[in-house]
């Protein structure tokens, strides 16, 4: 059986509190402690992370992972560019936003 995945609003904290961000697809592992995103391993920090909730145990880079806003304001901090996978642009635009006439952009600005 495949792991649960879901659309995924993920930004990198690499660079403190706002970094890259995009909209993709996650698999949840079968006990929800970690997700798999773009073939990496995020594991839940637990609440021990700043303005993060997942870590990559290889790289120490932290990660924001959370389900996309309807009104397409999902970083913590600041504005900025989210870019929206291939994979995932029609059923964002269609089922989250309820958008259909941007099913085509791939990013956005909140």
């Amino acid at each position: 059986m495949l792991p649960a995945s879901r659309i995924m609003y993920v930004e990198c904290k690499s660079g403190g509190l706002e970094g890259p961000a995009c909209i993709a697809r996650v698999a949840f592992s079968k006990s929800g402690r970690s997700v798999y995103f773009r073939g990496r391993l995020l594991q839940r920090l637990g609440g021990q992370g700043f303005k993060a909730n997942f870590v990559d145990p290889d790289t120490r880079v932290e990660y924001w992972v959370s389900g996309p806003k309807r009104n397409g304001r999902d970083r913590l901090y600041a504005s900025g560019t989210v870019a929206i996978d291939e994979d995932v642009l029609e059923e964002y635009w269609l089922t989250i936003r309820g958008n259909p006439e941007c099913s085509g952009q791939g990013t956005y600005r909140c």
